[in-house]
């Protein structure tokens, strides 16, 4: 549900629903991006952020495959282009974009998500950073349950082991999540703030602070 009028603290509430995958470097852009966003703002907003799944490569194996040559065969010759691309960008937000590694299936990684938003939106937030900072700066796998426990334990998350442990759950959530939320949309980052505004890419801070505008109006 869309929240309206004015919170308990005296600000306007903002509901945030954002769409994203944890291998997708645009998400991780736009998540920083939108971090600053709120930080600049949130003297006059109280912000609720919840993260759903979405997959760029949903065959892609469990076991996991070489980031490099897996862009190689999905851009050709245009890979050298797009890395050095991303690495400007990620340098613009004080992060070294790390090429190395694997990448690979993401669901693991959305069912733990799902998990962490039961236990608190602030938890799911900050899960969702450590997920990004591992995958994309440190060369984790994303798929490696030891990274994922080990995000998990790092923001507070208690049960995850327990939870993933069994490959059914969660799973059924996601996929209800992804048909509410994704169905609808061929690309993320997608952003849906109050249910009436949308963003969709790595948006600059400054465009996240006029939708605020326009979607509390």
């Amino acid at each position: 549900m869309a929240h309206s009028g004015i919170n308990d603290t005296g600000k306007k509430l903002i509901r945030i629903d954002i769409s994203s995958d944890t291998v997708c470097p645009w998400c991780f852009v736009g998540k920083r991006n939108l971090d600053k966003a709120i930080a600049a703002s949130k003297d006059r907003f109280d912000f609720e952020i919840s993260w759903h799944p979405f997959f760029l490569n949903p065959s892609a194996p469990k076991e996991g495959i070489n980031k490099l040559e897996f862009y190689r065969s999905k851009f050709g010759s245009e890979v050298e282009g797009i890395m050095a691309r991303m690495t400007e960008v990620f340098r613009g937000l004080g992060l070294e974009y790390n090429i190395s590694g694997l990448t690979g299936n993401t669901l693991d990684s959305h069912r733990l998500i799902y998990f962490a938003g039961q236990k608190g939106l602030e938890k799911q937030q900050n899960l969702v950073e450590e997920l990004f900072l591992g995958y994309f700066t440190q060369a984790k796998y994303i798929g490696d349950r030891e990274f994922l426990l080990e995000s998990a334990n790092k923001v507070g998350i208690e049960g995850a082991a327990e939870y993933l442990e069994d490959p059914n759950n969660g799973v059924k959530e996601v996929n209800e999540e992804l048909d509410k939320y994704s169905g609808h949309i061929s690309g993320v980052p997608y952003f849906l703030i109050n249910q009436k505004h949308q963003l969709s890419g790595g948006q600059p801070p400054e465009v996240f602070l006029r939708a605020f505008e326009v979607a509390t109006k």
